[in-house]
């Protein structure tokens, strides 16, 4: 999914890989009733600065940027940038006259796959992932450079494991129950629900030690709570057990991590659970 260069193309007919002109913008009716837009695109991406070129949230650099033009319910246009186009962050499209409603996903996932007609985006792992559904009114006198903020539409799991870390142990297998991997960009709600088996490779330096080891997985939300049971697994090279151990009822929504810590290997003792709401801390400024 690593794309270079910059892509507009009409919805209807997305294309993933072909890089187009930018010569020849997109343009609705004639010259003059069209107004050209730079979207310079924020959000709470940590405590990095945006830059010209740069998106970045607890560390971690954003790889794809799409934007879709909607006017009266119908995608008339699209983009689509990743972190080696020039204009990074800052897209530009030419709008004619009227409301629309342009929509703006920026995201880490892997492996992604744009279904224009059902207005989704899926993840074979999705990640770090930002939305936003930005109105805008384009008349004669529009400000042309507009500020965009996105939103996170990410949740995240956090395992912590207790006891020692057995020798073997090459992986930690999180399966919930329910875990969302696409977003509907237009109505902002998760999509394609799995219960599948998402593998954490386990580094050899983590054998022997307690209190140390954590995995995390990311899955997509909306802003309301919901709850799902989870299976985790510590296995060896070859998927056999080590240790298991089930969580039942685990709280999820949009920009929060939640965590849970306990014995993996060993039968004492549970996993107790604990909501980090350090996404959730508000911004503060004075004027």
């Amino acid at each position: 999914m690593m794309l270079t260069g910059l892509l507009v193309v009409a919805c209807e007919k997305p294309v993933l890989g072909e890089v187009e002109d930018e010569s020849e913008p997109v343009e609705m009716g004639s010259k003059n009733d069209v107004k050209k837009f730079t979207f310079t695109v924020k959000g709470d991406f940590g405590a990095a600065t945006f830059t010209r070129g740069y998106l970045s949230a607890d560390g971690k650099d954003m790889t794809d940027l799409w934007v879709f033009d909607y006017v009266d319910g119908a995608c008339v246009q699209s983009l689509h940038q990743t972190a080696g186009d020039e204009a990074w962050g800052k897209p530009t499209l030419t709008l004619g006259y009227g409301s629309h409603h342009v929509y703006f996903v920026a995201s880490r996932g892997e492996g992604a796959t744009l279904d224009a007609e059902g207005h989704t985006i899926t993840w074979t792992g999705p990640r770090d992932t930002f939305w936003k559904d930005y109105e805008v009114e384009v008349v004669s006198i529009s400000n042309g450079n507009r500020a965009v903020t996105l939103d996170r539409v990410a949740t995240k799991l956090r395992i912590v494991v207790n006891d020692e870390v057995l020798t073997g142990c090459k992986a930690v297998a999180v399966t919930p129950e329910r875990w969302y991997y696409g977003w509907d960009y237009v109505n902002g709600v998760a999509m394609a629900s799995q219960q599948t088996e998402r593998r954490v490779t386990v580094p050899e330096s983590y054998v022997g030690t307690m209190g140390q080891m954590s995995v995390s997985i990311f899955g997509l939300s909306g802003a309301d709570e919901w709850v799902t049971n989870v299976s985790i697994q510590a296995q060896d090279a070859d998927g056999g057990v080590l240790g298991s151990a089930t969580i039942t009822g685990a709280p999820f929504k949009a920009n929060r991590s939640t965590e849970y810590s306990g014995n993996l290997f060993g039968s004492a003792g549970g996993l107790d659970v604990s909501i980090d709401s350090s996404w959730e801390n508000s911004k503060t400024g004075t004027w």
